[in-house]
């Protein structure tokens, strides 16, 4: 497997500092899945009562820990319940014994830590057709329950790495009714990123009160504002999985709060933009805005078929201000577009508008701004009222170089 030792010159300066969240505790370890000399293991354990929401990859080939994730989500919210996430082993395409493997984990943590296992979920990232060694992680359980805190939540974004540069970190507080309202996400994710629900492996805490299809029907709403607005490469993981667990710590009933609800949407895209920076090879980040589609599904339409284009992402890789690359995206969409009634701006620069260059643009200019590490693109298509945004990064030779060799 490719070993990536330099951090994404897009990262942030450091790992966020994240409140600890009531109600939920972390652990870690080596269980060498795939791995040498670093963790691969994340276990949390939350306290009954919590509430679970979920949403997962629509892939036709879903990985066995999120066909069991499906299956649990929306049952009792009475009793404890318990996360565990493996790297370097997406335990997909695995037939049957993808299955037992699931089964086996859940049981052991339900046996380590007293979590029924209809209450346990598991996840699985890495490589796609091989058994997962799944002894591997039974063996640390009771490593696992004895080094629980609720303090070691950046160590479990450090183990649900893959070829992911640097662990990502969001958090929000917010005061509700004269009481603090803590939120905190940890996600992983750097390459196979179109998501088609959410976004790789994401898993965010809070210590508010929500029940659990109320807390579900938030996260589907959200969801779609966030993680299913990025795109790296424009494949859709066998594994992307998000949870999202309330454990009513606090005493705060969020139901329909407003306040709530952007807080918890302020950190999803925090987190899903960091996934984004961390694109492997990235070297640009890059939000693209469309406005004036006939609807706000074709403006989506439209900003995915540029941030996914290969000729769009490697112009931008080259700081090339191509903009008829952005003008051959819009077309092969399939949704609505008028060449005579399109205008694009990289940046605050007018590159194009009614179908044709416009009279006062610089190439210099452009050419200028392209070498800038955070991107803007606009496209307004003169038809409507609708608008999307969607973010993505550049297409470099390391994105290859990463991807060529990933098994070996």
């Amino acid at each position: 497997m490719a070993t990536i030792t330099k951090v994404s010159p897009l990262a942030p300066a450091a790992f966020p500092d994240l409140p600890a969240i009531d109600g939920v505790r972390f652990a870690t370890v080596e269980a060498g899945v795939r791995y040498q000399g670093r963790t691969d293991v994340m276990l949390a354990v939350l306290d009954p009562g919590t509430s679970v929401a979920g949403v997962f990859t629509r892939s036709a080939t879903r990985a066995a820990p999120v066909l069991d994730c499906q299956d649990k989500i929306g049952g009792a919210s009475d009793g404890p319940a318990a996360i565990l996430v493996n790297s370097g082993n997406a335990n997909a395409f695995t037939g049957h014994y993808g299955q037992t493997s699931v089964a086996e984990v859940t049981q052991a943590v339900s046996n380590a830590t007293g979590v029924p296992v209809a209450r346990v979920f598991t996840s699985s990232t890495g490589v796609i057709g091989e058994l997962l060694p799944h002894d591997r992680i039974v063996a640390q359980l009771e490593a696992l329950k004895a080094g629980l805190s609720r303090h070691a939540v950046e160590d479990a974004a450090r183990a649900i790495m893959t070829t992911d540069t640097f662990p990502k970190g969001a958090s929000a507080q917010v005061e509700i009714d004269g009481k603090t309202v803590s939120i905190a996400g940890i996600a992983k994710g750097s390459g196979m990123i179109a998501p088609d629900m959410a976004t790789m492996l994401v898993y965010i805490y809070t210590d508010a009160q929500v029940e659990q299809s109320a807390l579900q029907a938030l996260l589907g709403a959200q969801t779609d504002r966030t993680f299913n607005c990025i795109t790296v490469d424009s494949d859709t993981s066998t594994s992307d999985s998000l949870l999202l667990c309330a454990t009513g710590a606090s005493g705060v009933d969020t139901t329909g709060n407003a306040t709530f609800a952007a807080a918890l949407e302020g950190v999803m895209l925090d987190l899903a933009q960091q996934v984004v920076r961390d694109g492997e090879g990235a070297t640009k980040f890059v939000e693209i805005r469309v406005t004036g589609a006939a609807s706000d599904a074709d403006a989506k339409v439209h900003g995915l078929a540029i941030a996914n284009s290969p000729l769009v992402k490697t112009a931008i890789a080259g700081e090339d201000p191509n903009w008829g690359r952005v003008v051959m995206a819009i077309g092969k969409s399939g949704a609505a577009a008028d060449r005579d009634l399109l205008s694009i701006s990289f940046g605050d620069i007018l590159v194009a508008e009614k179908g044709w260059v416009s009279p006062d643009y610089s190439e210099d200019a452009a050419a200028a701004y392209m070498k800038g590490q955070d991107l803007v693109i606009s496209v307004d298509l003169g038809l409507g009222e609708g608008k999307s945004t969607v973010w993505t990064c550049d297409l470099t030779h390391g994105y290859i170089e990463i991807n060529a060799d990933y098994r070996s």
